[in-house]
Parts: C-alpha cells; sequence; structure tokens
C-alpha cells in the first residue's frame, strides 16, 4: 500500500535496466552483430510469409538451420532493441516531473504526461508479450536443450536422418 516506496522500487530497477540495455545495445552495434546477426536478407524478407506458417504452427528448425535467427526474430529483436525499448525510456523520461525540467520537449512530443504513460502502458504490454512468447517458443521447443543454449549460448545441432 506504499505507492511512494513502489515508485521508487521502480525507478531503481528502472534505471538498473536502462544500464544494462545501454551496454547490450553498444556491444552488439560495435560488434557488428546488427549487420551480421540481426539484419534480415531480402531472401528471408521474401519468406516471411512461410515463417509466420512455421511459426504458427510451432515448428521449429532443425540441422544447420537451428543455428542462426529466422527472419521473425531478426524482426522483433531489432524492434525491440532500437523500437520498444527507446519508446520506454523517452516516454518514462516525459513522466518524470524532475526530468520535464531538462527535457520539456518530450512532453510536447508524446503530447502530455498521460499519452506518455499510455505509450508507456502499452510499450510495458509489449514487451510482456515478447517474454510469453519467447517462454512458449522455449516449452514447445524442449525446455532442457533450450535452456542449456540461453545459459551457455551453445546450440545443440542433432544430426537429420535422411530417408532413402
Amino acid at each position: 500500500q506504499d505507492l511512494a516506496g513502489g515508485r521508487r522500487w521502480h525507478f531503481f530497477f528502472a534505471w538498473l535496466f536502462v544500464l544494462n540495455g545501454l551496454v547490450y545495445v553498444v556491444d552488439v552495434v560495435l560488434s557488428g552483430r546488427v549487420r551480421r546477426v540481426l539484419t534480415p536478407t531480402r531472401e528471408q524478407l521474401r519468406h516471411i510469409g512461410g515463417s509466420i506458417r512455421e511459426h504458427l504452427l510451432l515448428r521449429f528448425p532443425h540441422g544447420e538451420e537451428a543455428r542462426h535467427y529466422n527472419v521473425l526474430q531478426k524482426l522483433s529483436y531489432l524492434a525491440v532493441l532500437f523500437g520498444l525499448l527507446p519508446l520506454m525510456v523517452a516516454t518514462g523520461l516525459t513522466m518524470s516531473p524532475g526530468m520535464d525540467a531538462r527535457l520539456h520537449f518530450l512532453t510536447e512530443v508524446f503530447g502530455g504526461r498521460q499519452s506518455a504513460r499510455t505509450i508507456h502502458f502499452l510499450t510495458a504490454m509489449a514487451l510482456v508479450l515478447f517474454f510469453l512468447i519467447h517462454m512458449i517458443a522455449v516449452v514447445a521447443a524442449g525446455p532442457l536443450t533450450e535452456l542449456r543454449s540461453i545459459i551457455t549460448g551453445w546450440v545443440v545441432i542433432r544430426s537429420q536422418r535422411r530417408s532413402s
């Protein structure tokens, strides 16, 4: 029932989230992974419909294809890294009375604090949805294998049987 305490905790974890995100984005950009790993190819973009269908049917890639992000993964990670997360930070700063004195233009950009609050909430819900979809995919693809690859960074590729 302590709103002020909840707000302090929110700001504490928000800044941890921002600092962690900044370190990650700087690493991804400076290492070239944005271009090399996260940018979809034209070929992938042409076959986005098939990728959507495969995801909806919970068909996961096998063999060498499992080592690389598909077009939907690439687009969603780019949207989160360079769309949702910066929007979350900007709307959070817009709602802060202390930041309003320094960054007063943000209030105008988002159409006021209430609009910023609404966008902040919708962005948070989009991030929760992103997380839930990942958890469903982990369970559907095999939790032990997926958790091992998340923790260690190593993907186990099982050889596929060829039918003759």
